[in-house]
């Protein structure tokens, strides 16, 4: 029980749980907002535009009592809409600025090698011979 204990501990404590944490917190506060921008903004501004009719009241009333709430449903697609917009900028965003943090370029592969006989130092990688002394190469 204490090694399940310190591994709960240790897994607790790494950075990327805190992250993920305190990102589930600031999504469900930023789906509040979106929530009452749609409700309390965009869903009157269609209503006004569809000549008074109250969308997200709308439904279909079937027989024994039970509605189909569409206007909930629009509203929730509106929500969604808004918020998965707001995560693909942040997104772009990121990987936007990832791309611009330079990376080290790997080195080039040499082109010329140096003769172990004449030192020259502009001996092609390929070559079998040395063009200065003619030696052999390996």
């Amino acid at each position: 029980m204490k090694k399940f204990m310190s591994e709960f501990k240790e897994f607790i404590s790494r950075g990327s749980v805190m992250d993920l944490a305190v990102g589930m917190i600031i999504g469900a506060a930023f789906t509040a907002i979106v929530t009452s921008l749609v409700d309390d903004i965009i869903m009157p501004i269609i209503s006004l535009a569809s000549g008074g009719i109250d969308v997200s009241q709308m439904g279909i009333h079937l027989a024994g009592g039970g509605v189909i709430a569409i206007g909930n449903f629009v509203g929730a697609i509106i929500n969604f809409i808004i918020i998965a917009f707001v995560i693909f900028c942040i997104v772009k965003a990121l990987n936007k600025a990832q791309s611009m943090v330079k990376k080290p370029e790997p080195e080039a592969a040499p082109v010329t090698k140096i003769c172990p006989f004449c030192k020259s130092d502009d001996v092609s990688i390929d070559a079998t011979r040395c063009p200065h002394c003619t030696s052999e190469l390996k």
